[in-house]
């Protein structure tokens, strides 16, 4: 079964919306600037703006275009559903874990982002301004809004 991308954006918008909800109506902590709210809202506000690029096609003119169904049978792609594309987040979870502490979390984060969206048939031309961008918004959300340090590692966050 094949659902179109406005019913899949429509479903992530919605399911961020729900997030955003519940997540605002949590009582805050005495004393903090920042309480169990923030996450919540944080990631359902996400979800909502992805869920609408995804429904509106924005960003569809990146996707590499999809190649016919070969005939049933073995196939000859090192690519196919279950082959060794399957192993890029459990290895790039691995590079995290190894390779944070002496990179820093910006640096780490680049090339996780970097490898995962060519992994998923990014272009290179997507694929480098969001391993630019993507680890820079995630440290800023965790540096000043959750307060959570991050491994600065080589690469010092300009904040």
């Amino acid at each position: 079964m094949h659902l179109s991308d406005r019913v899949t954006g429509g479903v992530l918008m919605v399911l961020g919306a729900a997030a955003a909800i519940a997540g605002s109506r949590l009582p805050a902590v005495p004393g903090q600037e920042v309480g169990p709210a923030a996450f919540p809202l944080l990631i359902g506000s996400g979800l909502v703006l992805c869920g609408a690029l995804i429904a509106f096609g924005i960003g569809r003119s990146f996707e590499v275009p999809e190649e016919e169904e070969a005939p049933p049978g073995p196939s000859s792609s090192p690519w196919r559903p279950g082959g060794p594309r399957a192993l890029v987040p459990p290895a790039l979870l691995l590079f995290y874990v190894l390779a944070a502490d002496r990179l820093g979390f910006l640096l780490t984060g680049a090339v996780m982002v970097f490898v995962a969206a060519l992994a998923l048939g990014a272009r290179p031309r997507l694929a480098v301004p969001m391993a630019i961008v993507a680890p820079l918004l995630v440290h800023l959300a965790f540096y000043k809004l959750l307060r959570v340090p991050l491994p600065e590692g080589l690469l010092a966050a300009p904040w």
